[in-house]
């Protein structure tokens, strides 16, 4: 790695000369180009910010000063200059570095954040927090990468602009882009700084000029910058920030360190809280991120360094949901789609094409596109809002109280749901499924393959007065299992032998309990496994199908408190019904990053250790020692490739390999 390889934290780069500081920066990209195109990863942020991560660890001390990067998938460039150039070959890998900030990897990450627009909060209680204390340090917030569309970042700003005395240094990382270009009134403003030529134009010129001085030099810079409000409220007016009462330095081109060096100095020296409007362009000097349509290469799998494609995924979940909702949309003219800045990432982009009209990307709002489309449902249309699961978290009051109490017809699309995997605590989607439960009204449905996506859609779309969710996992689908028999809406994947075991498996897990199924049969123990295909409300049938087995199964791809399992127990006990019950679901604990079988193998949502805790069951009820379950060794478990990312794959490689 040459220069990069001697850097052990921020304070190596001060001794560095400018040449030294340029081939550094060269490194850099050749490390963030071939460590993603083996693991993955959010490429195409970190390459734009290479140039401006130098710059402030030369200009701030970290850690005693605080960086906070927003979001956190701008960290890579960051974490190579903290000490962890020699373990970045291991980025997203299990027992590797993480995508995002980690504070048990470094001192120098103090927020974990990797939901946007959470900085500048983080930031504005710092700096109070050390201002009170009596500790002289700055706090660096970097926000980007779209995060000023999101709410909460205005919210902060609004409180940041009053607290004047506060060491707070905002340095606004402006790449026009979120997965795609930044969209609404925000952008445009910060368009109008980026790009109108007039300025651009006045300022370079002056610049030159200053500096044709002999024997002034810095002097002539700060006078340049002195004059920069003048030249601006002329060429260019942008009171967007600075009536807000804050200090405003730039805009300064993101990638000339020494143009961010100065303006994050003069920023410094500033006893309150300060703008620093960086140009940036996402995927900078690494061609084809830059050439890039559809994204900038801002989150690509693995893929070829020297022509920039990607390995093949074949079809995901999310390709299904894509196709499907624009066949929605043609004999729908009712149906209209809304994402969060996420048009690309959750498969809006043919809806988008076909009906644009039709089309809302609201930004990093979440909030907003909930009760937005509880307003375009007043209004008589019937909207689709689709996100990450893990993104719903944050529109939860907007989903209680704006959707679901005025009974309005809106259907959420959570992707990724369950175990993503890779990008660690944050991402997965384990979370939805225990905190819809208590929006009264609400519909939910976690269909189990492609097949039943589409149908469970279509049904969603249908629903008029309450609002309804349709979950799928990351990954792609398995193959289609068809149910032998249906039971007032609920699908009988498997009936077989004496009722002993009911198997009520959830969404993505349904093929998990086909397998337990197929081990418990082996030992002799009847079972029967259902899809509900609806979880939210209890289907009446599964408490007359509980009332008739001797043991309840339930699994589920959630969080084991308050998920479809507790509430079925709890709907159970309420009924009456008193058989034994066994609920498999996610732990309540922040899972870190692996691959999403290697996960579901650990927290024991593997059809060899639920098969093995149901023998004992089983096995205790009667008095009789429990049978030995085949055994799958470990590294049967890992999971190298995408198909390995969906729990069907584990089963196969059970039933291949008996112990």
């Amino acid at each position: 790695m040459g220069l990069l390889s001697s850097i052990t934290g921020p304070r190596d780069l001060r001794d560095l000369s400018d040449d030294d500081l340029t081939t550094l920066a060269a490194e850099i990209r050749d490390v963030l180009v071939t460590t993603c195109a083996r693991t993955g990863g959010h490429l195409g942020p970190n390459l734009g910010v290479v140039e401006l991560t130098l710059a402030i660890h030369r200009v701030f001390d970290s850690p005693r000063d605080r960086i906070v990067l927003d979001t956190g998938h701008q960290s890579y460039v960051h974490k190579l200059l903290t000490g962890r150039a020699g373990a970045f070959d291991g980025l997203r890998q299990e027992g590797g570095l993480s995508g995002y900030p980690s504070q048990e990897e470094s001192a120098h990450d103090i927020v974990e954040n990797s939901h946007a627009s959470t900085a500048l909060s983080y930031a504005d209680g710092l700096a109070k927090a050390y201002r009170i204390r009596g500790e002289n340090r700055h706090v660096v917030a970097v926000i980007g990468d779209g995060a000023l569309t999101g709410g909460m970042a205005w919210e902060a700003l609004n409180n940041i602009a009053v607290a004047k005395d506060s060491r707070l240094v905002i340095v606004v990382n402006d790449n026009g882009r979120s997965y795609t270009p930044t969209i609404g009134g925000l952008a445009t403003a910060l368009a109008g700084l980026r790009t109108n030529p007039r300025y651009e134009q006045v300022l370079d010129q002056v610049k030159r000029r200053l500096n044709a001085v002999p024997g002034v030099g810095p002097t002539a810079y700060d006078a340049l910058h002195a004059m920069k409000k003048g030249i601006k409220d002329a060429l260019a007016p942008q009171g967007l920030f600075e009536d807000l009462g804050l200090k405003y330095v730039g805009p300064v081109d993101g990638h000339d360190r020494e143009a961010m060096e100065h303006a994050l100095t003069q920023a410094k020296r500033f006893n309150g809280p300060v703008i620093v409007h960086a140009i940036t362009r996402k995927g900078f000097g690494y061609d084809a991120a830059e050439q890039h349509e559809a994204d900038q290469f801002h989150s690509p799998g693995p893929f070829d360094v020297e022509t920039g494609e990607e390995r093949p995924k074949g079809e995901i979940w999310t390709d299904v949901f894509a196709e499907h909702i624009v066949r929605i949309g043609q004999r729908r003219q009712d149906v209209v789609a809304i994402t969060a800045a996420m048009m690309h990432p959750v498969g809006l982009h043919h809806f988008e094409r076909a009906f644009p009209e039709r089309t809302f990307d609201v930004g990093i709002a979440e909030q907003h596109a909930a009760t937005s489309a509880a307003g375009l449902a007043l209004g008589g249309l019937h909207p689709v809002v689709a996100v990450y699961a893990t993104f719903l978290n944050r529109a939860f009051d907007q989903v209680l109280m704006d959707v679901a109490l005025h009974k309005c017809g809106v259907t959420f699309v959570l992707d990724r749901s369950g175990v993503t995997g890779d990008d660690g605590a944050s991402h997965n989607g384990m979370w939805d499924m225990s905190i819809l439960q208590v929006v009264p009204g609400l519909r939910l449905a976690a269909p189990r393959d492609a097949v039943r996506l589409r149908e469970l859609l279509d049904e969603a779309v249908e629903v008029a007065d309450a609002p309804t969710v349709v979950r799928f996992p990351k990954g792609p689908p398995p193959a289609p299992i068809e149910p032998v028999d249906h039971v007032d809406g609920v699908d009988v994947l498997v009936r077989t032998g004496p009722r002993d075991v009911l198997i009520v498996a959830v969404g993505a897990m349904a093929s998990t309990g086909v397998e337990v199924a197929a081990r418990l049969q082996d030992q002799g123990i009847g079972v029967t496994v259902v899809d509900p295909r609806w979880v939210k409300p209890v289907n009446p049938a599964l408490i007359t199908m509980a009332a008739e087995h001797r043991l309840v199964v339930s699994i589920e791809d959630n969080g084991e408190t308050g998920g479809c399992g507790a509430v079925l127990l709890q709907t159970l006990a309420a009924a009456g019904v008193r058989t034994p019950f066994r609920l498999h679901a996610i732990p309540q604990e922040f899972l870190g990053h692996a691959k999403r079988a290697v996960i579901l193998e650990r927290v024991g949502l593997s059809a060899q250790a639920i098969a093995r805790g149901v023998v004992e069951d089983i096995a205790s009820a009667s008095g009789v020692p429990a049978p030995a379950v085949e055994a799958v060794a470990p590294e049967q478990v890992a999971a190298d490739d995408a198909t390995a990312d969906d729990a069907g794959t584990i089963a196969a490689r059970a039933r291949r390999d008996p112990r």
